[in-house]
């Protein structure tokens, strides 16, 4: 089920795949076809080295005739990675052969992780990979907006304000016109029903953009560049499972109740009570050759975004139906209240693209259009699963008969639309004939990086996975014909998507005519030479901080694409029975890892030399006279790389070494250089310091380091080597021996290096067995006790440390902390809160409490320039004996007085936290070093002491 990427233009029409010539011939024709256009409809190769197992063999050629057999397409608008309604888009995709698009309105750059330290635009990479993993299963096309996850919205109008209306429908509008779907569908509603401000964006999106889409005055610069206005059928949105009573209908996001009502955005009217169900997809339908329901097939893809929740397990098969209402339709027919499908009332027989046609030229078009779908027809009839190349010659016919279809289209004298109209559906038709005829045939190729021997390619040689300007490397192609028919090679080629003047020896498109029998391989080598101004693989998109909720696109050629496309993909050209088709796939390298089992990834443009510095972000305590910095300096170059790194200081600092110098043998090695840095004198401001790395006369100035996690496909993120701090009137207990017990994804042990601690790192053993005494705090990671089973045998050890004088710091959690583990009752009510409005006051309701005033003053000020919220978990209720020290809300939110809880618990103290101190640290917010060194200086503070004796 290859995805859509958009795709360099050929450097010669005989190495362009015949798809790609037919537009090109409809331009010079006068048809309304621009690059863009050209682009957004070439067949893109998968990044995956090889297919799932249902979409290989007789279960792929199975697939492919249903998708033939109609001209059905659906697009689904959701808001974030994993809010999509698999189940529905596998049946359709897979079940009933409809052309599938999914839109991801953002990448949940703002969502949490626990499965690596990857956060913010890393982590959207994380789950842009994941996402993509997802859609094998699905079997559909991904595009994302621009627009980022700013964390989570409690309402449509915050999200809109700070996505901004129009740049979001821009995007959604430009993709609906690209892939002019018939159906436009939804996981959303528009309505407080959907829990995320951020969902209901969708979800209004999803109806606007029927109408959108269809308007040419709506975005009228997509019209110039060639994407002409399109107006979907039908749109629908799935029927919420809100919780409804006599209040009306409970919105979890506020946690107060609205009026039972649903705005329809097409028309601004509203639905009164929850929308009625007009399609029920049955995503439990068993696919006895897939062996699965659609349902299951789709949770294997669900559970490949494990970022968010560490995964998901398969549920026992049963029947599941997903339920949909109608918001619009331009059917003309009257349609009964209760439908069969999404496409009930539309013609979507291969016939039904004639009706683009005016009606006088209708009935010939529909002829031919028929005479195609008597040949898909036969060959589902004669489809053997025991042997899938028995039809081939059926599809071959069909791909010809499309070819054919194309190019008197492109002659006819119908106007500009139609034939735009008509021949993207058809430019549909080929590429599904032409993959068929592939799977059936049982032809495929892999192309993998050699060290350019000619000994073919090796996985457990462990080739380099990242290639470098001016460098030299093989390639082989292995191209195997494991069915029954004999096919003749024509070609082989490879294509560069990362800049001109790339050298292939043998040349590129250069043919080289050979027979390939049945169950036989041939190997093809090429020498590559990497121009010096290749292009990195990177994202197309960035933003200056975090606080810009929207990425600016570096390369508009790939906007609304999931990522760049990798540097190489391979073509093979091949005929069977003179009917000429191809094969597409993307360049492999071996897998340079030691945290997984040897694999393919692939190929990537690196820099020669990447220099990072990680943290990206700290702090400088006031009266500091000095601070340590590490650099981290990677060759990606095949033989020995030296040279040196300095620091670009703030005016009047110094740094030791001045110059630091590294040496390294070969691509993957890394040297980390350690600076001691010196402020002339740190004020409360803020520093930028940059790190900056020369080799062979060249200077480097940015990094990468891989998003992702073992199991995963990972992704370049690239950053500037610059570390941010500022001075900060910060003072901790002399002494402290700190304690820690990780979570997920959380840096905060990291961050703590900055006011000269090193937290130790506590082990399921060590919570068995250790001498917990030894340490002034202990301090427990965000949803630790989701992720470390020890914790919950280890409750008396842990009470038993701060009853003997000890410290506990208990990060925010999840539900399965609530009521059990505190030595007194804590409650989030079974709904937790959060506030998420990360500028809203902040009340301090106890001034003078100790906690609150050694060795820092915490004072509301502590609380300004934090990033994308205050906290999650808040506590809703608590034993007498906690004492809540501040007050935080969004607007409309009652006041959350559970943000900080404490409690004394004999000799000792017992802290609850909801503060994201794990997001306001890292990126080195003043305010969040302060109250965090309270926090962990109570078990040396005085005036607590002397509180609790007099408790006592």
């Amino acid at each position: 089920m290859p995805r859509r990427v958009f795709s360099h233009s050929c450097e010669s029409l005989s190495r362009c795949t015949l798809r790609f010539a037919l537009v090109l011939a409809l331009l010079s024709a006068g048809g309304a076809y621009s690059r863009a256009f050209a682009q957004s409809e070439m067949s893109g190769a998968s990044p995956q080295a090889t297919p799932l197992d249902i979409d290989r063999g007789a279960a792929a050629v199975r697939q492919s005739l249903r998708k033939l057999h109609t001209r059905a397409s659906l697009i689904a608008i959701v808001a974030h990675p994993d809010d999509e309604d698999g189940g529905t888009l596998t049946y359709e995709s897979r079940g009933q052969g409809v052309d599938t698009t999914l839109l991801t309105l953002n990448r949940g750059e703002g969502g949490q992780n626990a499965m690596s330290s990857d956060f913010w635009d890393q982590l959207g990479l994380v789950r842009t990979e994941e996402l993509l993993a997802a859609d094998e299963y699905y079997g559909v096309h991904q595009y994302f907006t621009r627009v980022a996850d700013f964390g989570f919205s409690k309402t449509i109008e915050e999200s809109m304000k700070l996505w901004g209306h129009d740049r979001v429908l821009y995007d959604a509008v430009r993709v609906v016109r690209m892939t002019r779907p018939l159906v436009v569908t939804s996981s959303f509603a528009g309505n407080v029903s959907d829990g995320h401000g951020q969902h209901q964006v969708s979800g209004a999106i999803a109806q606007e953009v029927f109408k959108a889409a269809a308007d040419p005055k709506m975005f009228p610069d997509q019209i110039k560049a060639g994407l002409l206005p399109w107006a979907p059928l039908k749109v629908y949105a799935r029927v919420p499972s809100a919780r409804t009573g006599e209040k009306g209908i409970y919105d979890s996001a506020t946690g107060h109740w609205e009026p039972v009502r649903f705005r329809n955005y097409v028309d601004d009217t509203y639905i009164a009570g929850i929308p009625s169900e007009t399609v029920s997809v049955p995503s439990g339908e068993y696919d006895p050759l897939l062996r699965q329901s659609y349902f299951n097939i789709s949770r294997e893809g669900l559970g490949r975004q494990k970022s968010q929740n560490g995964g998901l397990a398969i549920p026992p098969v049963r029947p599941v139906f997903s339920p949909y209402h109608l918001y619009a339709s331009r059917v003309g027919a009257i349609l009964p209240p209760h439908e069969e499908g999404f496409f009930a009332g539309i013609d979507v027989s291969l016939a039904g693209i004639a009706d683009y046609a005016p009606v006088g030229e209708r009935s010939q078009w529909r002829a031919r259009l028929a005479n195609l779908n008597t040949v898909v027809e036969e060959a589902t009839v004669e489809f053997d699963a025991a042997n899938p190349s028995k039809i081939a010659s059926l599809l071959a016919s069909g791909l010809t008969q499309t070819e054919s279809l194309l190019a008197e289209l492109a002659r006819s004298s119908l106007s500009g639309d139609v034939k735009y109209n008509m021949t993207h559906e058809l430019l549909v038709k080929q590429r599904q004939f032409n993959d068929a005829l592939g799977e059936a045939l049982g032809v495929s190729m892999l192309a993998t990086v050699t060290d350019g021997s000619g000994n073919g390619a090796s996985v457990t040689g462990m080739q380099p996975s990242t290639v470098i300007a001016g460098q030299r490397f093989g390639v082989d192609l292995h191209v195997v014909n494991e069915g029954r028919e004999n096919v003749t090679v024509n070609g082989t080629d490879l294509r560069s998507f990362a800049g001109p003047e790339w050298k292939f020896v043998p040349p590129a498109g250069r043919a080289e005519v050979q027979d390939l029998s049945a169950s036989a391989s041939i190997d093809r080598n090429v020498t590559v030479t990497v121009p010096e101004s290749a292009e990195l693989t990177r994202p197309y998109f960035d933003r200056p901080s975090v606080e810009q909720p929207y990425y600016d696109i570096r390369d508009l050629r790939y906007l609304n694409e999931p990522e760049t496309p990798y540097p190489l993909t391979a073509e093979l050209q091949y005929s069977y029975h003179g009917v000429e088709a191809h094969i597409t796939t993307t360049v492999q390298a071996a897998r340079l890892s030691t945290s997984q089992a040897a694999g393919l990834d692939p190929l990537l443009v690196a820099p020669a030399i990447s220099v990072t510095v990680d943290p990206q972000a700290g702090i400088v305590p006031l009266g500091s006279t000095t601070f340590h910095l590490n650099v981290t300096v990677h060759s990606s170059v095949k033989s020995a790389a030296r040279g040196a790194v300095h620091l670009e200081l703030p005016h009047g600092w110094s740094a030791l070494p001045s110059l630091g110098s590294f040496e390294m043998s070969r691509s993957g090695d890394e040297n980390v250089i350690g600076f001691e840095v010196t402020p002339k004198s740190a004020e409360p401001e803020p520093y930028v310091i940059n790190a900056v790395a020369e080799c062979n006369g060249r200077q480097y100035r940015e990094g990468f380091q891989m998003a992702g996690y073992p199991g995963l496909r990972p992704y370049p993120y690239y950053r500037r080597a610059s570390y941010r701090t500022a001075g900060v009137d910060v003072k901790l207990a002399p002494g402290l021996k700190l304690a820690y017990i990780m979570g997920t994804g959380d840096d905060v042990p990291r961050s703590l290096e900055n006011l000269g601690l090193r937290p130790v790192q506590l082990s399921a053993q060590d919570l068995a067995g250790v001498d917990l005494s030894g340490y002034d705090a202990i301090v427990i990671g965000i949803r630790a006790y989701g992720a470390r089973p020890e914790l919950k045998t280890a409750k008396d050890r842990l009470l038993d440390y701060v009853k003997q004088g000890g410290v506990v710091i208990v990060q925010y959690q999840a539900g399965d902390y609530d009521h059990n583990f505190a030595p007194y009752p804590l409650s989030f009510g079974g709904d937790p809160a959060r506030v998420v409005e990360e500028d809203k006051p902040v009340t301090i309701l106890v001034p003078q409490d100790p906690i609150l005033s050694w060795p820092n003053k915490i004072t509301s000020a502590d609380f300004n320039g934090w990033v994308e919220e205050r906290g999650h978990g808040f506590m809703r209720s608590w034993d007498p004996h906690f004492v809540a020290l501040t007050e935080m809300h969004d607007a409309s939110q009652e006041p959350q007085e559970g943000g900080l809880l404490y409690a004394h618990y004999g000799d000792g103290a017992y802290v609850y936290t909801a503060y994201a101190f794990f997001r306001q640290m890292p990126e080195g917010v003043p305010g969040s070093f302060r109250i965090f060194s309270n926090l962990i200086s109570i078990g040396k503070n005085p005036a607590f002491h002397a509180a609790t004796s007099r408790a006592h």
